[in-house]
């Protein structure tokens, strides 16, 4: 068996807690990005559930958006949806609120104060992938346990 990073160790367990078999996977090549992680799993960009952290304005809290790898996040629409601006979060900011890199924020956050949207269009697939806590760290999911694993609200974010 062979060993995962710390980061990817901590969402394996979080998965078997949380009763799901999902097995994290460590690729040779990075993920940081949706392209190249589809490009290293032989999937389609559409597929790779990408993490954004956001940093809520007036709420001064981490927003998690999940979206379709090959979506853009309409900030504006997104900021009337939860009502409060979107600021860019930097990398200090997303690990403090998440525990990950940016690159590698899994869907699968510990902190119960990081807001969770999905992206509705990701619901279309039979199979997504999402990071795994570290840039080359990835799980794959069925959209049902993506949405049961986060407790995320589904919205259109595009």
């Amino acid at each position: 068996m062979t060993t995962l990073h710390k980061n990817a160790q901590i969402v394996q367990e979080l998965l078997k807690e949380k009763g799901y078999d999902n097995e994290v996977k460590e690729l040779p090549d990075s993920t940081r990005t949706a392209q190249e992680a589809a490009d290293a799993l032989g999937c389609d960009v559409e597929q790779i559930a990408k993490s954004i952290v956001f940093k809520l304005r007036e709420a001064d809290q981490a927003l998690l958006v999940i979206a379709s790898g090959s979506n853009r996040i309409h900030e504006k629409r997104v900021g009337k949806i939860i009502g409060d601006a979107l600021d860019k979060a930097d990398a200090t900011f997303v690990r403090e609120a998440t525990s990950y890199p940016i690159g590698g924020v899994s869907p699968v956050v510990q902190n119960p104060n990081v807001r969770v949207l999905i992206d509705e269009d990701i619901l279309q697939y039979d199979s997504i992938w999402g990071a795994a806590g570290h840039p080359k760290a990835v799980f794959n999911m069925t959209p049902d346990e993506l949405v049961s694993l986060t407790g995320g609200e589904v919205v259109s974010v595009t």
